[in-house]
């Protein structure tokens, strides 16, 4: 019979074998590419000394191509939970080392058993995605793994905060749990995503792509905007994850928590009242005014390179979570097109899954004309923002600066999709267009260059103003940009306990 001793160091080899992974020599390799092992990256990322780990003595059933000869416990991915900033969070992270890091049917089990702790619990849950894709020898039973937890990333969406973390080459179905999910960090030079990989791109369709050409950070960052974020390294991005999640509620059920302010909510700045340049066609960047009115000048931008006309984030206003969206007139006139709008839609839909307020900044000439944006459905897209804003039951500020042409006045969080306040500076433009392209409608064949001008001044002194819309009540109120601040926080008091529901429904059909 044993004594309790052997039993204690039975335990205690299982468990080393467990942590050792895919061994000293894998580790080291891993370190070599600038990646840290799945454990190291649970520990940087969860508050020191809380992470419990679960299933880690778990092993694959697979007897196929001699697999039952290689069997390591944990099994190539590790799962648990801890705290972050107090805050209890779900997290699993692929090993690379144990058989690169391959989703079996046993590592998925690991996976929905987690995920479903998360839900049950409303706590967000944070997948570090470091792998091969579906492991071959196993066959379909792989692909059922990986189905199994497409099923749960969407019955999880909008209820509880869904993170991944792309941390090294994830190929094929390691790429849709991850794109299922509410925000995608890469990391600079060592991640990678893609369906299929250069070797197949090459065999198929003849074309040679490099690794980082086809699915690089920077590419998934600016060209394909499938990636939200980009950390330098790996501590990098497992930072960028926890400042995220402080921004954000456990579930949708709660809301997010309220940080300790100590920036005086009337503060005023003057120097925003010489921002907005009086020559209509010149850029200035919104950076600098949604920086001005936050808290302590802290805005946590969202995607911020793809599709940069518009700007998405997170900011704190009296210390209360709010999102942001404002056009950019810094790049391409702010102007609203396919990837603004799809990127827009996604944040405010966001926002208003997890109860929090979305803040709108409005400087914008209208939708980017062209066969381009035409035949790659630019209606159907900038509806996907209209649907988005329209849908919202959160509470929504608006602050128009500038232009507000044509239908984007309408997507961009108007009074008519049911924003609750509209603010507008007396530098607001508001009109079906700009002066010279409505001059040139209305008094079409009119040739004289002096009555044109007159008519132009005439048609910018009824319309390129904000007053015509406030007479209406289409804009609350007309304040000064430097008091923005302070009217931005007294309406989010005012609408914190807005009750707004959309009729009964399974779900709305989004133009997609």
């Amino acid at each position: 019979m044993q004594d309790i001793n052997e039993k204690y160091k039975r335990f205690e080899d299982q468990s080393k074998l467990a942590e050792a992974g895919g061994g000293a020599d894998r580790r080291e390799k891993q370190h070599r590419e600038g990646k840290l092992t799945a454990r190291e990256r649970i520990h940087i990322f969860l508050d020191a000394g809380t992470f419990v780990e679960m299933d880690k003595f778990v092993t694959h059933t697979c007897t196929n191509f001699g697999m039952d000869k290689s069997i390591i416990p944990g099994d190539g991915i590790v799962t648990g939970y801890g705290k972050v900033d107090g805050r209890l969070a779900y997290v699993f992270a692929h090993d690379f080392t144990v058989f690169g890091g391959s989703l079996s049917r046993t590592n998925a089990d690991k996976i929905v058993k987690i995920t479903k702790l998360a839900l049950k619990m409303g706590a967000p849950i944070i997948g570090l995605n470091d792998s091969g894709g579906a492991r071959i020898q196993e066959g379909v039973q792989s692909l059922a793994g990986f189905g199994d937890i497409f099923l749960l990333n969407v019955k999880a969406s909008g209820v509880i905060p869904q993170i991944s973390a792309i941390m090294g080459p994830c190929a094929g179905g390691s790429v849709y749990s991850p794109a299922l999910t509410d925000f995608i960090f890469m990391v600079k030079d060592t991640s990678y995503m893609f369906v299929t990989g250069p070797e197949v791109i090459k065999t198929v369709t003849h074309e040679e792509v490099t690794k980082e050409e086809l699915g690089g950070a920077m590419t998934h960052n600016s060209r394909s905007g499938v990636a939200h974020f980009m950390g330098n390294n790996d501590e990098d991005t497992l930072m960028m994850i926890r400042e995220l999640l402080s921004f954000l509620p456990s579930n949708n059920m709660e809301d997010a928590p309220v940080v300790p302010n100590t920036d005086d909510i009337k503060r005023e700045i003057p120097e925003l009242q010489e921002l907005i340049p009086a020559d209509p066609n010149k850029p200035y960047d919104m950076h600098d005014l949604i920086s001005k009115v936050v808290d302590n000048q802290h805005f946590f931008e969202v995607m911020p390179h793809y599709a940069q006309n518009l700007i998405i984030g997170f900011a704190r206003m009296d210390g209360k979570t709010v999102g942001v969206v404002a056009n950019q007139p810094n790049y391409l006139a702010g102007v609203l097109d396919i990837n603004s709008s799809a990127k827009g839609a996604r944040f405010v839909r966001f926002c208003d899954a997890f109860n929090i307020p979305v803040v709108t900044f409005v400087d914008v000439p209208g939708f980017l004309p062209g066969t381009m944006q035409e035949y790659g459905g630019i209606i159907k897209h900038g509806a996907k923002l209209l649907y988005a804003y329209a849908e919202a039951t959160v509470p929504k500020i608006t602050v128009i600066t500038r232009k507000a042409y044509g239908g984007a006045y309408d997507v961009m969080a108007s009074k008519h999709l049911a924003a609750d306040i509209n603010f507008a500076y007396p530098t607001a433009e508001i009109a079906v267009m700009g002066p010279e392209g409505a001059v040139n409608i209305i008094f079409r064949g009119d040739a004289d260059a002096a009555s044109k001008a007159a008519r132009v001044e005439d048609y910018r002194d009824n319309f390129a103003n904000p007053y015509q819309a406030a007479q209406l009540g289409y804009i609350d109120e007309i304040i000064y940009p430097k008091e923005t601040r302070f009217k931005l926080i007294q309406a989010l008091e005012m609408t914190k306990n807005k009750s707004e529901s959309n009729p009964p429904k399974k779900h709305g059909n989004i133009p997609l």
